[in-house]
């Protein structure tokens, strides 16, 4: 992966989503200085069987806001799109337009938006239209004559990188931050305990896809892949 950047904003449709992945990558860039920002399209508030949204958005938040703490993350900010029916169209990319016009980030990190997951399972809807969203945002920020009210144009995001995608061609070492990344996962304590079974265990499910990652990157034993896409 490349790390000659400073800023990075990643944006993500539910809380947790960066965690399942992404997150140990995070530990490392802030380790190193650089200023990493999140954005998340709804707050989770459909994610719990158990609790009705009104009651569970505001509890997703505040893990969400903890998960990042845990990586160094300061700034998390939330879109307020309805979580389980998010939208793939003009306002969802004039609502990430601003965003990248606001943070003014170099790299650009989303969720698996490909119609599969890595080891096979399909995706959901979500995850689907933010991430392609997402990337049509990256390129709509660049345009002056598309959503000119969002501000002027950012033209310096350089790479998206796509965490968890079935066509990941870079990795990062976290050898030395995967504990963090665990941490984060762990911050998500409420959804974590309704979702039972082998996710709701933060190293025993993180600790094989990292372990599988570092064995395809040179010099590394656990590692963070993602696709990278050169804008």
């Amino acid at each position: 992966m490349p790390e000659d950047w400073t800023r990075a904003l990643a944006v993500v449709a539910h809380p947790d989503d960066l965690e399942y992945g992404g997150a140990a990558a995070v530990a490392r860039w802030t380790a190193a200085g650089k200023d990493v920002r999140y954005l998340l399209v709804t707050r989770g508030e459909a994610g719990i069987d158990t609790l009705g949204p009104a009651e569970c958005g505001p509890l997703r938040e505040a893990e969400q806001r903890a998960a990042a703490a845990a990586v160094g993350v300061d700034v998390v900010e939330f879109l307020d799109h309805p979580d389980g029916l998010i939208e793939h169209g003009i306002p969802l990319r004039r609502d990430i337009t601003a965003a990248i016009r606001r943070h003014r980030p170099e790299l650009i990190v989303t969720g698996n938006f490909h119609e599969t997951w890595p080891g096979g399972g399909y995706n959901t809807a979500d995850h689907v239209a933010t991430g392609r969203a997402v990337l049509d945002a990256a390129r709509d920020a660049g345009n002056r004559w598309l959503f000119p009210e969002t501000g002027e144009p950012w033209t310096g995001a350089r790479w998206l990188a796509v965490a968890a995608s079935p066509r990941s061609s870079h990795a990062v070492d976290v050898g030395e931050h995967f504990d963090r990344g665990v941490a984060s996962l762990a911050a998500h304590r409420a959804y974590l305990d309704a979702l039972g079974g082998d996710m709701a265990d933060p190293d025993g499910f993180l600790r094989p896809l990292a372990e599988a990652d570092g064995a395809r990157l040179p010099g590394a034993t656990l590692a963070t892949a993602f696709e990278l896409i050169t804008l």
